[in-house]
């Protein structure tokens, strides 16, 4: 027997994920941010991040559903110095 996680159930668990994700958005129109907090909070006790790359991932093995994953946001990295521009000092 192999140690560590069993790749089949993982598999299970990612496209469960990957439904109840499009059932929070989709059938009970929860805002995409507040359905992942569901998830990672009261369903599948991993972390937001973690959840929204596995939907990434996993929303285009998936023919049955039509998930849309929220693209990734990037935020600027801004240096104090660009920061005091802001408030005038």
């Amino acid at each position: 027997m192999a140690k560590g996680r069993d790749k089949n159930l993982i598999e299970l668990r990612d496209e469960a994920l990957c439904r109840r994700y499009y059932y929070w958005t989709e059938v009970q129109r929860l805002r995409f941010d507040d359905a992942l907090k569901v998830l990672s909070r009261q369903e599948f006790f991993i972390s937001e991040e973690r959840i929204m790359s596995i939907i990434r991932r996993k929303c285009r093995e998936l023919k049955d559903l039509e998930v849309k994953p929220v693209p990734k946001v990037k935020k600027p990295r801004l240096t104090a110095v660009q920061l005091s521009l802001f408030t005038g000092e």
